[in-house]
């Protein structure tokens, strides 16, 4: 079959490899190849397991897979034969040198951005798909424009605004599509092709265009909005706990005010993913770069009300249980930063597991996606049990601990589970998903987050 075009995405992890396939679904007159330097991803991605998981995601690969979406590590030729080229490599938080534990780590980018000038053949239009700081498209093209080799670059910005857990349904029906480009008769061009791929599914008015600047920082912003939706919910829950108001009749109160909204009110033990921290962070050393000091401190507030979160959290199981921890045995359900996947990056469960390590604790860890990440990030810690049966689980345990929100947990039987635990019971639901009374009414002691807690004692 002759397509129209070739498409071609550098980096298939949570971004790239749903993206490409939504594409790929629903634009069959293009072929759409996705690369990473990873075989063992790749080989992932053609196989039957794939290497994230997604709801819905699997159908659609299996749907189009090898028919116009292929999955290679030969990055050098996909560069020479696409038109298109989508960057989504990843952009992790830096942790050395200058602007360490905030500016981004752009050596990824930058090391793809060099193997697309050597490579390249004929004109492409460069899509930047990672989160990047703002001005990075600058950068991006003067890599690119570097050498006098006849070819010409159109960069523009194409942020993703994807949840894990319903990216498959925000690609299919997104809020909107944002596509920024350089304002000017070659960038627009380019611009407008890109436009033109999501038209085909997406309705045209919810694809925004705007100068390359705004559109790289819509996506900072737009994140750490909502972590600060969520930290500022959080921030509340001690307030509620010492008052005896319970944090869920106020977000709901609050929520229904139209000019606030009731999405991102849910109270927890934290936020975690790939995202809120490292955008964040990443905003604040902006500020600070240009010496907006004030804004600066602002948002590095979110993120130290997200950390003050995570360790309150540690300190309430250690007062409630006695002042001591050590050779007790703790029940984590969950590990995935939220619910849907099986990602763990900046999951409040990892800081919670290695406080509990550091209190003497004996811990066991269930979740139906998250177990072998589990095992990565908790790899430095000894004598932590993995176990997908969360009644095997939560067997012998002193304490259980909700840090994850999936759906099973709110469905398990909890009378054979608390048969099974040491008296007296705990449960600590840092997601405030089950039904405290019924828990409280078979025997357990239950403390919520920013709700009163129910206790024998």
């Amino acid at each position: 079959m002759a397509f129209e075009k070739s498409i071609l995405c550098i980096g298939a992890g949570y971004v790239g490899g749903p993206t490409m396939a939504m594409i790929a679904h629903q634009c069959p007159q293009y072929k759409v190849l996705v690369v990473d330097i990873n075989p063992q991803r790749i080989a992932q991605w053609n196989s039957g397991r794939l290497p994230i998981y997604e709801p819905g995601l699997e159908e659609i690969v299996r749907g189009v897979r090898d028919k116009n979406l292929f999955f290679s590590t030969d990055i050098e030729k996909g560069i020479r034969e696409c038109d298109i080229i989508f960057v989504s490599v990843n952009t992790p938080t830096k942790t050395f040198g200058a602007g360490a534990g905030m500016a981004a780590d752009l050596q990824y980018w930058e090391r793809t951005a060099r193997q697309i000038r050597e490579h390249a053949k004929s004109d492409k239009i460069i899509v930047e798909k990672s989160t990047l700081p703002v001005k990075t498209a600058l950068a991006m093209e003067r890599i690119l424009t570097s050498t006098n080799n006849g070819v010409q670059f159109e960069v523009l910005s194409n942020p993703e605004f994807l949840a894990e857990g319903t990216a498959i349904q925000d690609l299919r029906d997104p809020d909107r599509v944002l596509i920024g480009s350089r304002e000017t008769e070659r960038g627009r061009k380019a611009r407008e092709e890109l436009v033109q791929i999501y038209a085909t599914w997406v309705p045209e008015e919810r694809i925004i265009t705007s100068n390359i600047w705004s559109s790289e920082l819509s996506k900072l912003v737009g994140n750490a909005f909502l972590a600060q939706r969520i930290s500022s919910i959080n921030s509340i829950t001690p307030l509620c706990e010492k008052t005896g108001a319970d944090i869920a009749e106020v977000a709901r109160a609050v929520g229904l005010d139209s000019r606030v909204g009731a999405k991102f009110l849910n109270a927890s033990v934290g936020f975690g993913g790939s995202c809120f921290q490292k955008d964040i962070l990443n905003l604040v050393y902006l500020c600070r770069h240009y010496n907006l000091e004030e804004v600066a401190n602002y948002w590095e507030a979110v993120v130290r009300i997200n950390d003050y979160q995570k360790e309150r959290f540690i300190l309430n199981m250690l007062s409630t249980m006695f002042n001591t921890l050590a050779g007790k045995r703790i029940c984590l359900f969950g590990f995935a930063f939220k619910a849907n996947t099986g990602d763990t990056r900046e999951s409040p469960a990892i800081f919670i597991s290695k406080r509990l390590a550091e209190e003497k604790a004996e811990l066991i860890i269930t979740d139906p996606q998250a177990l072998d990440n589990a095992r990565f990030d908790l790899q430095e810690l000894e004598g932590i049990h993995y176990e997908d049966d969360s009644y095997e689980a939560a067997s012998g345990c002193d304490a259980i601990a909700v840090m994850t929100e999936w759906d099973i947990y709110k469905e398990l039987d909890y009378e054979r589970i608390y048969r099974s635990m040491t008296k007296p019971a705990f449960i600590f639901d840092g997601r405030n998903i089950l039904d405290h009374k019924g828990l409280f009414e078979i025997g357990f002691n239950v403390l919520p987050i920013g709700k009163p807690p129910l206790t024998h004692f």
